[in-house]
């Protein structure tokens, strides 16, 4: 099962539009996984209609009914692996210990909110993935994303994507 993470999509405000790299990976993925702050309804609609499977979480800047319809965390089982999403985790010092304790039933956390790509994994194996922004690169070179593998219970083929820069 081929796997887009994504996360932190700040539509309209931070870009106008999903660049169209990453709309094709939607549309060549099995399941999309976002780690919120999409912003608004129609950045949710948008990703929505170009995925097969889709499994988002709200963030701390999306509208109150994308915090109405999505959960603050996600769970689900992807060829045999337990999967979790939550838009924030809290400062890196201390993450993955933290999230381990919070989450020990999963055995991948995606998150987002700090735009960094961040890819470790805890004591006890539980794997954390922040695959960045397509739109809101912060203090970061590249606008990103991540794919990913699911199958037989393993997460396989983990990759940090870099767009070309927003006009």
């Amino acid at each position: 099962m081929r796997l887009l993470l994504i996360s932190d999509t700040h539509l309209p405000k931070r870009a106008k539009a999903l660049p169209a790299a990453l709309l094709e990976e939607c549309a060549r993925a099995d399941a999309v996984i976002h780690a919120g702050d999409w912003t608004d309804e129609d950045a949710y609609a948008l990703v929505a209609e170009h995925a097969r499977e889709l499994l988002g979480v709200h963030g701390n800047n999306d509208t109150p009914g994308l915090c109405a319809r999505l959960p603050e965390v996600a769970r689900a089982v992807l060829e045999g692996v337990r999967v979790g999403v939550v838009h924030e985790t809290g400062a890196a010092a201390g993450r993955e210990a933290r999230c381990a304790r919070r989450f020990p039933d999963l055995d991948v956390l995606v998150f987002g909110h700090s735009h960094i790509p961040w890819d470790t994994t805890a004591p006890g194996g539980l794997r954390l993935l922040n695959p960045g922004s397509p739109t809101d690169r912060r203090r970061q070179p590249f606008h990103t994303y991540m794919t990913a593998v699911a199958s037989g219970g393993a997460l396989t083929e983990v990759r940090l994507h870099r767009l070309p820069p927003l006009r």
